[in-house]
């Protein structure tokens, strides 16, 4: 155990020694900063798509839903996790909850963008080659929207991988469980390895996300899209 004297005497120092003697704290730290993050995109993803298909389905109704989910994400992250606490506890599913909400408004826009500019004159020729409504949506209008939609989900990947270090302060967190028990404890090596650490998950996400788009869409590089 580091003292409070020994942190503040190498406040001024990354300890690569103490790295390399954390690694397995850093690798469960991490693993569980992912975990976290796949989850609320993953839920989010469900909850959006399927808030986007009503909001297509009934225009009317799409006001209200952006309405709502962009009251949630205007919500301050510590403010929301702070109101769940006393009902959920500080439990996985009060920061999921969290990270959840701030994934819809984001989601649900990109996809309703998304499948709303297909070009007329694509989804009128398939209607007139015999597509029907669920057809028509699964194999033309998705596949050309999942450019606007992949790119939707990379700004909630990195919003959400931010903001999993909040959740440090009700027991969760990831990597920024270093960030917070380092100011804790004024020692700079852990507030530095937390927030380069979060920094580069964030990258490594971000560019996952764009192989798999250019994996997904072939078509777009013959267009110069990104």
């Amino acid at each position: 155990m580091i003292t409070l004297a020994q942190a503040a005497g190498d406040q001024r120092f990354f300890r690569w020694d103490w790295v390399w003697s954390h690694l397995g704290l850093i690798l469960e730290k991490v693993t569980e900063h992912l975990m976290l993050t796949g989850i609320a995109l993953g839920v989010g993803l469900a909850i959006a798509f399927g808030l986007a298909l009503i909001g297509l389905r009934f225009p009317r109704s799409y006001p209200p839903i952006t309405w709502v989910t962009g009251l949630l994400y205007t919500i301050p992250s510590l403010a929301l996790f702070a109101l769940l606490v006393p009902i959920t506890g500080f439990t996985t599913m009060t920061a999921e909850i969290g990270l959840v909400s701030y994934t819809l408004l984001i989601l649900i826009r990109n996809i309703v963008a998304g499948v709303q500019g297909v070009d007329p004159a694509v989804r009128e020729s398939a209607i007139g080659m015999g597509y029907g409504r669920r057809k028509l949506l699964l194999e033309i209008e998705l596949p050309l929207a999942l450019p606007v939609i992949l790119a939707g989900l990379r700004i909630a990947a990195v919003t959400t991988i931010g903001l999993v270090t909040v959740t440090a302060l009700i027991g969760r967190g990831g990597v920024g469980f270093f960030i917070l028990r380092g100011l804790n404890r004024f020692f700079d090596t852990e507030i530095v390895l937390g927030t380069a650490l979060s920094v580069l998950l964030a990258v490594a996400v971000d560019v996952a996300l764009v192989a798999v788009e250019r994996w997904l869409t072939p078509w777009t590089r013959t267009r110069g899209v990104v």
